[in-house]
């Protein structure tokens, strides 16, 4: 997996290269002529402060960007959120619900955008299977995210310490999720895929794999998608940050959603969890991670640098005017959000013809592509 210095070397290439770190704010070069943008999110819900900053806010600056001959799809990953059991299929309902409301209230235009349910589209299934047949288990055994999602535990050095009962009760959904990611970004031959700092190991694999599908059956059919980092830092959670901001978290207080009030906002961020210098503020993710978290917060919503941030923060000498100027940050940013995912919540019919229409567009594009597949293939 490629290390940060190495990612922002290879961002530096620009469109040479399979990695780019996203600017703050995409400007009209973002993207090439003819390029072809896919992202997805699981339906967890109303999205929280992560998601946002993480993830899908670039979707929303691609949206405004788009030029003709680009094509954008965006869509609820439901077949990757089974890879931890969901027995409640009525709240599982309400989750993938609740996504498309999210994706439509952060600003996200299904006029320029496709706007998808991955379960809905079976080419995604079929190619899963696919690509399955050129993945190898040395390099599925190399990825984290399966071993995260399982509670295999790390060692001080952050190497997992895997014992073989363990691994035993892992299921192959969850091992095999890295190749269903690669089927749902190939499938549609894309060429950039926007994403967080913990997805990066995912797009290699699937870089990998459309190498060898292209080596093995002597074809360029596939691009070699490029990850579209986001600028902003992970977002931590505001009681343990040494962990994501995750929905998961059995503690809220630890979570900001974007359907948060003002006062609840307020709230969460005057018992997030900082340190016991009360005089100063700066950046230090080492010592002083809470803090450290809220100035990442900060420099995500402002897209200005952490420095900038720490200028700005640093007349500040008690927590209380502190936290009280981040929270008027959150809470301006997630203003129309918060009122646009009311909206869109309580207007059910109009999510739909939202996904319909966006999965007639997707569903041709993905039957013609695996069809392409098949005869390359021979079948």
């Amino acid at each position: 997996m490629l290390n940060r210095q190495a990612i922002l070397r290879l961002a530096s290439k620009r469109w040479t290269s399979t990695v780019q770190r996203a600017d703050y704010k995409l400007n009209s070069e973002a993207l090439p002529k003819n390029a072809t943008v896919f992202s997805m999110i699981q339906p967890t819900g109303c999205f929280h402060l992560g998601n946002y900053l993480g993830a899908t806010r670039a979707w929303t600056d691609l949206c405004e960007l788009k030029k003709s001959g680009q094509e954008l799809i965006f869509g609820v990953a439901d077949l990757h959120a089974i890879t931890v059991p969901k027995p409640d299929a009525k709240m599982f309902r309400k989750f993938r619900h609740e996504a498309v409301a999210s994706i439509l209230a952060v600003g996200v235009d299904p006029e320029k955008a496709s706007i998808i349910y991955q379960s809905a589209i079976p080419q995604h299934s079929e190619l899963h299977w696919l690509l399955s047949t050129l993945a190898s288990m040395g390099f599925l055994n190399r990825m984290t995210q399966w071993k995260s999602k399982s509670n295999i535990k790390q060692s001080e050095n952050k190497e997992y310490q895997i014992d073989d009962t363990e691994v035993g009760k892992v299921k192959l959904g969850l091992f095999s999720y890295p190749v269903l990611q690669a089927a749902d970004i190939l499938l549609y031959k894309s060429t950039h895929v926007p994403v967080g700092d913990d997805q990066s190991q995912h797009l290699e694999l699937t870089r990998h794999l459309a190498d060898k599908f292209n080596s093995t059956y002597k074809t360029d059919f596939f691009p070699k998608p490029i990850t579209m980092l986001a600028q902003t830092k992970k977002v931590l959670s505001l009681s343990s940050p040494e962990k994501k901001m995750s929905k998961s978290d059995p503690n809220h207080d630890s979570v900001i959603f974007l359907n948060d009030e003002p006062k609840t906002i307020q709230k969460k961020i005057r018992r997030a969890l900082t340190d016991s210098i009360s005089d100063r503020f700066y950046y230090d993710p080492v010592e002083r991670p809470g803090v450290s978290n809220l100035i990442n917060i900060v420099s995500g919503i402002q897209r200005r640098s952490i420095g900038d941030v720490v200028e700005d923060v640093s007349r500040f000498n008690n927590y209380k005017d502190f936290k009280d100027f981040v929270s008027e940050v959150v809470i301006e940013e997630l203003r129309e959000p918060r009122t646009e995912f009311e909206k869109y919540g309580n207007e059910p019919d109009y999510l739909h013809s939202v996904v319909e229409s966006g999965m007639r567009k997707a569903q041709e594009k993905a039957a013609k592509n695996l069809s392409n597949i098949h005869r390359i293939m021979g079948f």
